[in-house]
């Protein structure tokens, strides 16, 4: 499914860094911020890249960019809370990657950089690991045990 159009709700939830409940219509919407991929909750700043984004959004209004959904029926978007693009501001303060994969925004990569040389965020940490590489080592390690 296709949005081709913003449209503002009100964030009821936090899922983590990247994803997030919107009420629709009076229904529940997930919305995972597109571009972006922020430390899983069992990471080094996975509980404070979720503080992040609840703080950025959580009770309020957000306007949803056009998206489409995942193969989990999530709807990605960029997502403006207020004035403040969330997808962009957790890149700037060190609480998400870019997600190269899937980044459509040519300006992300310079604001990871800039938190990067900032060490702000997981770029305190010495080696941050890319959740999507965290992700396949868990994956990899389960196949391992099983």
């Amino acid at each position: 499914m296709i949005c081709n159009q913003s449209y503002a709700d009100t964030v009821i939830g936090v899922s983590d860094g990247d994803t997030l409940t919107v009420l629709s219509k009076g229904r529940p919407v997930k919305v995972r911020l597109a571009n972006i991929d922020a430390p899983e909750k069992k990471q080094p700043f996975g509980a404070r890249s979720k503080q992040s984004l609840s703080d950025l959004c959580f009770g309020r209004d957000a306007t949803l960019g056009s998206g489409k959904q995942d193969r989990y029926g999530r709807t990605v978007a960029v997502v403006h809370c207020g004035d403040v693009n969330a997808n962009v501001a957790q890149v700037r303060k060190g609480m998400a990657w870019v997600y190269p994969q899937y980044n459509h925004d040519p300006s992300l990569p310079a604001v990871e950089a800039s938190a990067r040389n900032s060490r702000v965020g997981l770029w305190s940490e010495r080696d941050p690991l890319e959740p999507w590489l965290f992700r396949k080592e868990r994956k990899a390690r389960s196949s391992y045990l099983n």
